[in-house]
């Protein structure tokens, strides 16, 4: 790695490589007792009574989606400031996606954004059946607002906490879907704690636990109060839904066990950088990340923006001066609907002026545990020379 300072990386010990290579020598490396092990470790930090391990993130989204009846002819609303995944679960499913711009300060999908275009789309009868909020750089959206609505207009919830687990909202843990019908984690490498690739969809909801299992694993069961037939043997088992194939491994799961043991301290970890580098940037021509009274952020990443009528240089100039330095900064992210994939569905850009302007002057720098006071006073130096 050299000098290089990224924006995000793993910590690995070595009671998690230990962990894996246990689950090695073992008779399981998938469908065996880890992943179970770690749905619980994952469900009881989470006070969520269902959790199901999956491959990614973006299954976790796809699955419920289908979970709950998503498909053609259905609208599904997100954020234009997350991944790609975020909007393309709708897209899998056959139905169509539209966006909600964001909050100035906390970049996560608008309330009063969203209740406005409720409004307007009950008008003319086109409501949406699902609803993604996106916990952006681990910041809880505004849950119970979007509940509120969610109630009057008869909306499900997805709450995409792809960068959120391990942080709070209204001082109760993200994840417990207390104000959304399913939950999901992202564990690849730059999120809070990984399992290598992985995800996971969490519920208060039995018949929507009964849904993702049952989908997780191409719709196949093993339970006879779930089968259509009679048995034809005890090796039995029947398909009873087209599902998929997303169940994540033993192997995963394994390094995920692990993993949760340091989850606190990681988040305490990305607190104390968060808190130095406010201290740090104070003074710089930056509006810097601004956390709701009501979250306490898993802080996946501290996303800074320029105050560009204040700087001589563009975002672009900043960031590829950075690079330079061999610190690579990030952008999270592009919205969505200016990808040229979307672009075919004809958004204009007009109706998302706060997504625009985020987008015109965010960068995110570097937040991982592993990242030291030293290195990150060579990025706080770096910035300072090249905001001059």
């Amino acid at each position: 790695m050299g000098n290089m300072i990224p924006y995000a990386r793993q910590h690995v010990t070595e009671d998690d490589i230990e962990a894996v290579a246990n689950v090695l020598r073992s008779v399981y490396l998938t469908q065996g007792p880890t992943g179970p092990a770690f749905e619980k470790a994952v469900a009881t930090h989470c006070d969520v009574p269902y959790a199901f391990a999956v491959t990614n993130a973006t299954s976790a989204l796809h699955l419920s989606c289908v979970a709950l009846g998503v498909g053609p002819g259905d609208i599904v609303w997100t954020t234009p400031i997350s991944f790609v995944a975020s909007s393309n679960c709708a897209l899998y499913c056959g139905a169509e996606i539209d966006f909600v711009d964001i909050d100035s300060r906390t970049y996560n999908l608008d309330v009063r954004a969203l209740a406005t275009k409720l409004e307007q789309a009950e008008k003319i009868g086109r409501l949406p059946k699902v609803v993604i909020p996106v916990d952006l750089c681990g910041q809880s959206c505004d849950m119970a607002g979007i509940h509120a609505l969610a109630i009057k207009y008869g909306f499900k919830i997805i709450e995409d906490a792809s960068h959120a687990i391990g942080g709070k909202y209204r001082g109760e843990p993200i994840g417990n879907c207390r104000y959304s019908d399913i939950t999901i984690f992202s564990f690849h490498p730059v999120k809070i704690i990984t399992t290598g690739e992985g995800g996971m969809a969490l519920t208060r909801d039995p018949e929507l636990a009964r849904r993702l299992q049952l989908l997780r694993s191409h719709g196949i069961t093993r339970d006879p109060d779930m089968m259509q037939k009679p048995l034809d043997g005890p090796w039995h088992y029947q398909q009873v839904e087209l599902g998929f194939n997303y169940r994540m491994t033993d192997i995963h799961a394994a390094l995920g066990l692990s993993q949760m043991k340091n989850l606190d301290a990681f988040i305490a970890r990305r607190h104390a950088l968060a808190h130095r580098y406010d201290k740090l940037l104070a003074d710089l021509p930056l509006q810097l990340p601004w956390q709701h009274p009501d979250s306490h952020s898993g802080l996946h990443l501290y996303v800074i923006r320029l105050q560009l009528d204040k700087i001589k240089s563009t975002r672009r100039e900043v960031f590829e001066r950075l690079w330079a330095d061999n610190i690579y900064v990030n952008l999270h992210y592009m919205p969505i609907y200016r990808q040229p994939y979307y672009e075919r569905f004809g958004f204009d850009k007009a109706s998302f002026p706060q997504a625009e302007q985020y987008y015109a002057e965010a960068i995110s720098i570097p937040m991982y545990p592993d990242l030291t006071e030293e290195q990150q006073d060579i990025v706080c130096q770096r910035l300072r020379e090249h905001l001059r």
